[in-house]
C-alpha cells in the first residue's frame, strides 16, 4: 500500500470528523491511533484497510497496546477511532462482537483539600499563573476554559463568568469569586490590562495561552513547595465540585456550573465529599437496630 493512499484514508478521516463539528484539539486526539493503525498496515500488514479482516484489527489492537503500554480505557479510545473509520470512511458494517470494548477499573480521584488549594494558590510567585489557577478552582474551570477566556467574559456586575462553546459545545454561566476577581484585577492592571484574551501568549497576543503553560507552571510550583505530583488542574475542578458539595450545594447546581452533560458524571463527588458517603452511619450501629447479645 503506498504512502499517498493511506494519507488519503487520513485525509477522509479527518474531513468526515470535522463535518460533525468538533473543535481542532478533539480532531487532533481523535487521529492519535487511526494514524499508527494506517502505519501498521503499511509496515506490517502490507494490506490496504478495506482487506483487513477481524482477526488482524485484533491483532493490532494486541499489537499497539504492548508497544504504547496502553490502559484498558484507552483501548477503548483506540477502538472508538477504527469503529467510526471502518463506518464513515470505510463505509462497512461494525460488529461489536468481533472486537468488544474493555472492561476497565475506575478509581476516585485525588482532591485537595480547601487548605492545600488556598496554599498552593497564595504562595504561587507570578500573577498570570495565580490568576489563572485562582479562576480554575473558584470556578470550577476546565484548563481549556481558562485560556480561552476573553475580558468580556467577565461580568463583574453579576459576578459570574461566561463560558462559550465548552466541552459539551455548550455556553453556561460559571461562578465569580470576589477573591479570584481580586486576583485577577491585579493581574490585569500588572499586564497592560488584555481586551481580548485574557491570558494571551506572550509572544503574539491575538491567540490565547496553550494548556500546558499552566500545566508546567503547576508542575514547577509542586516541585518548589515540595508537594507530591497531585495538584492538577483537573484536582482543581474536582475540589470545586467536591468542596460546594461540602458546603451543603445540591448536585443539580453543580452540575450546572461545571457544564456536566450528565448528572452521572457529578454524583462522584458523593463519593469524594467528607459529609458524602463517609459520614453515613450502618443501621447495624443504629441504637435499636442491633440483635440482642
Amino acid at each position: 500500500m503506498e504512502v499517498f493512499l493511506m494519507q488519503e484514508y487520513l485525509d477522509s478521516y479527518k474531513q468526515m470528523i470535522s463535518l460533525r463539528g468538533l473543535t481542532d484539539h478533539t480532531l487532533k486526539s481523535y487521529c492519535t491511533y487511526l494514524s499508527a493503525y494506517l502505519n501498521y498496515l503499511e509496515t506490517v500488514l502490507h494490506k490496504s484497510p478495506l482487506e483487513v479482516s477481524w482477526d488482524e484489527l485484533r491483532s493490532f489492537i494486541f499489537w499497539i497496546q504492548q508497544q504504547r503500554s496502553l490502559s484498558d480505557r484507552t483501548v477503548n479510545i483506540c477502538i472508538s477511532q477504527l469503529r467510526f473509520f471502518t463506518l464513515y470512511v470505510l463505509h462497512k458494517p461494525w460488529d461489536p462482537y468481533q472486537l468488544p470494548m474493555r472492561k476497565f477499573d475506575s478509581y476516585l480521584p485525588f482532591v485537595p483539600s480547601k487548605e492545600e488549594i488556598n496554599t498552593f494558590i497564595s504562595t504561587l510567585p507570578d500573577l498570570k499563573q495565580k490568576a489563572m489557577v485562582a479562576l480554575m478552582y473558584s470556578a470550577g474551570l476546565r484548563v481549556g476554559e481558562v485560556c480561552h477566556l476573553k475580558y468580556k467574559d467577565i461580568d463583574r456586575k453579576s459576578m459570574r463568568i461566561h463560558i462559550s462553546h465548552g466541552k459539551n459545545r455548550s455556553d453556561r454561566y460559571a461562578i465569580l469569586s470576589r477573591q479570584a476577581l481580586d486576583i485577577l484585577t491585579a493581574y490585569l492592571f500588572a499586564f497592560d490590562k488584555p481586551m481580548d484574551w485574557l491570558f494571551p501568549k506572550q509572544r503574539d497576543h491575538s491567540l490565547p495561552i496553550d494548556t500546558y503553560f499552566i500545566m508546567r507552571h503547576m508542575r514547577i510550583h509542586e516541585e518548589r513547595l515540595g508537594l507530591e505530583h497531585r495538584i492538577t488542574c483537573h484536582s482543581c475542578r474536582h475540589a470545586f465540585g467536591t468542596h460546594l458539595y461540602e458546603n451543603g450545594t445540591d448536585l443539580l447546581t453543580i452540575k450546572a456550573l461545571l457544564g456536566h452533560k450528565s448528572l452521572i458524571s457529578t454524583t462522584i463527588y458523593v463519593q469524594l465529599a467528607s459529609n458524602g458517603t463517609g459520614c453515613a452511619v450502618s443501621p447495624f450501629d443504629v441504637p435499636g437496630g442491633r440483635p440482642h447479645a
